[in-house]
């Protein structure tokens, strides 16, 4: 298995992904609502969960476990599109830069301690 090294860059690239992304996951429940007609019940589980999870990740990013709830985040992320479709695109866009600010995070730190 390959070896994960958590770098200071990686926490707060991967911490300010999923910052935005909780404002965003709070914000899907009264457009799933309100737009998409959503149980109330099911809107404020799925969104209110998913900005929750969100939090919970970005406290985990000390540790490479982080990562991988950060990463799953972006699965359910994509996955709320089935409630409010504009979700499809905007967790693929967070998917992106959750992959983006790993990768870059890694390079740029890779080519500091050079």
């Amino acid at each position: 298995m390959m070896d994960f090294e958590v770098t200071p860059g990686m926490r707060r690239l991967g911490a300010s992904v999923l910052g935005m992304e909780a404002i965003v996951a709070g914000l899907i429940t009264p457009v799933a609502i309100s737009v998409g007609g959503v149980e109330p019940g099911l809107a404020v589980a799925v969104g209110i969960g998913l900005l929750v999870l969100c939090v919970v990740a970005a406290g985990m990013l000390k540790r490479p476990v982080g990562y991988v709830v950060g990463s799953v985040v972006q699965v359910l992320a994509i996955a709320t599109g089935f409630l409010v479709p504009t979700m499809f695109f905007l967790g693929v866009i967070f998917a992106a830069l959750w992959i983006t600010a790993i990768i870059v995070a890694r390079r740029v730190e890779g080519a500091t301690t050079r």
